[in-house]
């Protein structure tokens, strides 16, 4: 016969100190005082709490061996403290903005028991004690407004399973109607919050009662779908793979998801387009956005340079003899079609001469008066820009003066004010972005594209640069010769031979820039990245590990991953010492001094996806972290932190746009998958003074071998009307 667990007990108390607080799962360790004078041990999952606050809580005593006996809860409400001594510890504990120890005990002592009350509902009183005034008083209300809010939204999550971590993210992004609203609809949590996806937006929706076949869960599901497609590149799905996709998310037949498909079409949620290639299903923003790109390329092509006539000799010569070269023909040739030509693309790996024609172009035209706007996709690409020419250069956002909560502010009613739009790195365009330049040219302006088309697509959806290349819309000068500067380094040599199908040079000269490192194993990979990247490179070039050297790996998961390897990199060159504070978040250990990447567009803070930074400074009570950006400091709120991740591994997608003094790159037969030309080759196009690879030889025969990168659904080429032929 099985032993049965006695009835559970119930039992009450005030905080007296919170031992231990897993904000991802609100798993909790606390002492508390009960009325009979006993102080005991508490253990059970609690969204948040504080001391001072009093717990009811229910369960059963245990005994441990090393702790002695405590209560497991099974469940804990923990509500405001109703004692004095509980309301200033409560206020004591560094909650609320602008009171801290000193300042509890004067509201406490003025207010005795009704203090809760006079801060919700009459805070002008606050300003009879002594130290506070209205500033204070102001901050103190809007404090406790904004943490009354948070952990109402805390326990909602809680109650349905998620990590509490978010909820001052959902409560910046929905306010104090935050329950409400998600009540209404819980897949707008997997629409609009980053890391929380479908799965637990239906989790939640099947645990408020919404039935499997209710309409709005299947086009919630539809979008996800067409929404994760976005996230691999695609701006579109062939409809067949999307109601299949719909199908096997939603576990719904194949004709129900279909049904639901024409809905989200007559409802204009979603676009059908036909293709030669079969009818693809867009969400509408990527289907407008493919339109304003086909329609303008197309006017830019049929339409006349409006860009002051040059005379060819005289203007090479002129250029020529100010900086004191000599332009090669291929060159020289694109210099003078670029200054003639409403729309124009400049394509070509390192060492071919791309940034000397940008620079004579500018020269020739700007001593003609013509106004140019430089612009690039991400912040360390514009300030490449803006080094190598000499010319002002910004992101694209801040061209386009994007402004958190009303978007871009210049587009086709305010346009920008310019004679000639210059976008360096055009590989990284997508569909959204290339779209709102556009709409943001000035009428008479004209285009120079500038971009390696045989790096990896960009990031985002689309395959931009590669396809108005192929339609043959524009003129496009492909630079093939390599320059005698460059011609030196066995990086550019390298990377050319890798871009032409052939093994790199892997003699590993003395004096040379370019190494391969042949381990047979993902341990020995790992032990001598680690060698690397602590000893060897910084002290045999004299480069900073942290802010010099960057690991560039194929993919996140699996060992040789960024997870893994950003771990292991942190034990070593980050170590845990009790002179740095370090918090975790997210399933992650943030420590100061740690290399970080941000990992999605921030407009409010003017950071983007890809910026690389280090923590300078983490404080508690509250808890605050500051990464440094460059020259900037920024401030995250720990509910923030799912935007950071650690930044001593990333993937070679993340690392596009960007130059690192040293790069060094493991390569695993395990990542057979991802293993291509074109990540091989952009990845080592990344380092300027030295690159490393170090890994098996038979990976970087595979990845040199394969050419046939992942298809991305796009219909802007059958828009702009032209197939490759």
């Amino acid at each position: 016969m099985s032993a049965t667990l006695p009835d559970p007990e119930e039992i009450r108390g005030v905080v007296h100190a919170v031992v231990f607080h897993n904000e991802e799962n609100g798993y909790t360790i606390m002492q508390v005082d009960r009325a009979a004078g006993d102080r005991i041990s508490v253990l059970g999952n609690l969204p948040a709490v504080v001391e001072g606050e009093e717990i009811h809580a229910r369960g059963h005593w245990r005994k441990d061996q090393k702790f002695g006996r405590q209560f497991q809860a099974d469940h804990i409400d923990a509500v405001a403290p109703a004692t004095t001594e509980g309301i200033e510890r409560f206020l004591a504990s560094g909650l609320i903005d602008g009171i801290g120890k000193t300042y509890a005990k004067r509201i406490v002592e003025a207010f005795g028991k009704e203090t809760f009350r006079i801060i919700d509902e009459a805070s002008q009183k606050l300003e009879s004690v002594p130290g506070i005034g209205k500033a204070r008083r102001i901050k103190i209300k809007d404090s406790w407004k904004r943490q009354k809010s948070v952990r109402d939204i805390m326990i909602f999550l809680h109650e349905q399973g998620i990590s509490t971590a978010r909820a001052l993210r959902l409560f910046k992004e929905y306010g104090e109607e935050a329950v409400a609203i998600l009540r209404a609809d819980p897949y707008r949590l997997a629409r609009e919050i980053p890391g929380i996806g479908f799965k637990t937006a239906d989790e939640i929706a099947r645990k408020m009662g919404q039935p499997d076949d209710a309409p709005q869960r299947i086009q919630s599901g539809i979008l996800f779908v067409l929404e994760q497609a976005e996230h691999q590149g695609h701006c579109a799905l062939p409809r067949g793979e999307l109601v299949s996709g719909a199908a096997e998310t939603l576990s719904i037949p194949f004709d129900q998801a279909d049904a639901a498909i024409d809905h989200l079409i007559e409802g204009e949620k979603i676009v059908l387009r036909e293709t030669e290639s079969g009818p693809l299903v867009f969400l509408k923003e990527l289907d407008e956005a493919e339109t304003v790109i086909a329609d303008s390329i197309r006017a830019l092509a049929r339409s006349p340079s409006t860009l002051p006539t040059i005379q060819p000799d005289s203007a090479i010569a002129w250029f020529e003899r100010h900086h004191q070269l000599k332009l090669g023909e291929e060159q020289a040739a694109a210099v003078l079609q670029a200054c003639q030509s409403r729309i124009f693309i400049i394509t070509g790996g390192p060492g071919v001469g791309k940034t000397t024609i940008l620079r004579a172009v500018l020269a020739i035209l700007s001593s003609k008066k013509v106004r140019p706007i430089l612009c690039a996709p991400t912040g360390r690409a514009a300030r490449q820009l803006s080094e190598s020419t000499g010319f002002e250069a910004a992101t694209i956002h801040r061209t386009l003066e994007y402004q958190p909560g009303h978007g871009f502010t210049r587009h086709r009613e305010n346009p920008l004010e310019g004679d000639l739009i210059v976008i360096d790195e055009a590989s990284m365009l997508d569909v959204r972005l290339m779209s709102q330049l556009l709409l943001a040219m000035p009428r008479k302006a004209s285009l120079l594209l500038v971009g390696d088309v045989d790096q990896l697509p960009s990031v985002g959806p689309g395959n931009v640069l590669q396809d108005l290349i192929r339609s043959r819309l524009s003129p496009v000068s492909r630079l093939t010769q390599i320059y005698r500067q460059a011609a030196a380094s066995s990086i550019i040599d390298a990377s050319h031979a890798v871009n032409r199908g052939n093994l790199p040079p892997l003699e590993n000269g003395a004096d040379s820039d370019f190494f391969f490192l042949e381990r047979d194993n993902p341990q020995e990979i790992l032990s001598t990245v680690e060698q690397l990247l602590s000893k060897r490179i910084p002290e045999g070039f004299g480069l900073h590990p942290r802010d010099d050297i960057q690991l560039l790996t194929p993919m996140n998961r699996q060992a040789l991953g960024t997870r893994e390897l950003n771990q292991e990199l942190q034990k070593k060159l980050n170590p845990p010492s009790e002179f740095k504070t370090e918090i975790v978040r997210f399933g992650t250990t943030f420590r100061e001094g740690d290399k970080v990447m941000q990992t999605r567009n921030n407009y409010e803070k003017e950071i983007f996806n890809g910026d690389i930074g280090h923590i300078i400074e983490i404080t508690t009570e509250p808890t605050s972290i500051y990464v440094r950006f460059g020259e900037e400091a920024v401030h995250f709120e720990p509910g923030e932190l799912d935007e950071l991740q650690l930044a001593y591994a990333i993937t070679i997608h993340k690392s596009q746009g960007s130059e690192f003094p040293a790069v060094v790159i493991p390569l695993a037969s395990q990542h057979y998958m991802l293993l291509q030309r074109n990540l091989l080759y952009t990845a080592i196009t990344r380092g300027k003074r030295l690159v490393i690879l170090v890994g098996e030889r038979k990976a970087l025969e595979m990845a040199v071998r394969k050419t046939e990168s992942v298809h991305r659904h796009t219909g802007l080429q059958h828009r702009l009307g032209k197939a490759d032929s």
